[in-house]
């Protein structure tokens, strides 16, 4: 038996030590928020926060995670920068099919929640590997995308669909 903290709650699981955190959440627990990508920590879709910083989930072996708190996409929303995070990417319309949505948003909410004002090279780095194959096709374009839902945790107004049409716009 594994006791964890997930989203605030205490769980207790029945799971082989060794088994990814990724498992645990979705077939142990039924949370299928977080996605399997690529099985080898690299796409970013099994994103998940550990004590507020994005791990990928698919190769965290479950016994390695010990009193850390695990935030997932289903109680990221339940974070002051998290909710804001979510809101602005439905305001701005954000264009994927949804997969790797959830990571994106992990990804992105820690790294408002370090670094309230990042810069180009921060979005950047944050979200270089939490990039679609389809739809948003490179760092600099969500790196756009990224600094709409800045605007808009800043409070300025953001035209989503103006900013979604100029993305769609560079794929094509």
């Amino acid at each position: 038996m594994v006791a964890l903290t997930i989203n605030g709650e205490s769980k207790t699981v029945d799971a082989p030590p060794d088994m990814p955190l990724l498992w645990v959440l979705r077939d142990i627990l039924g949370m299928t928020g977080t996605k399997f990508g690529c099985g080898i920590a690299q796409c970013g879709a099994c994103t998940v926060h550990l004590d507020g910083k994005p791990v990928r989930s698919c190769l965290l072996p479950v016994n390695a995670i010990g009193n850390r708190a695990i935030t997932t996409i289903e109680g990221v929303g339940a974070t002051p920068t998290g909710a804001k995070v979510q809101k602005a990417w439905l305001d701005l319309e954000v264009i994927q099919c949804g997969y790797c949505q959830s990571g994106q948003i992990m990804s992105a909410a820690a790294l408002l929640e370090g670094t309230p004002h990042p810069d180009d090279a921060d979005i950047d780095a944050a979200i270089a590997a939490v990039l679609a194959e389809t739809g948003i096709a490179s760092a600099k374009q969500m790196g756009q995308v990224m600094n709409g839902v800045k605007a808009k945790l800043a409070g300025a107004r953001v035209d989503g669909k103006a900013l979604s049409e100029k993305v769609r716009a560079r794929l094509q």
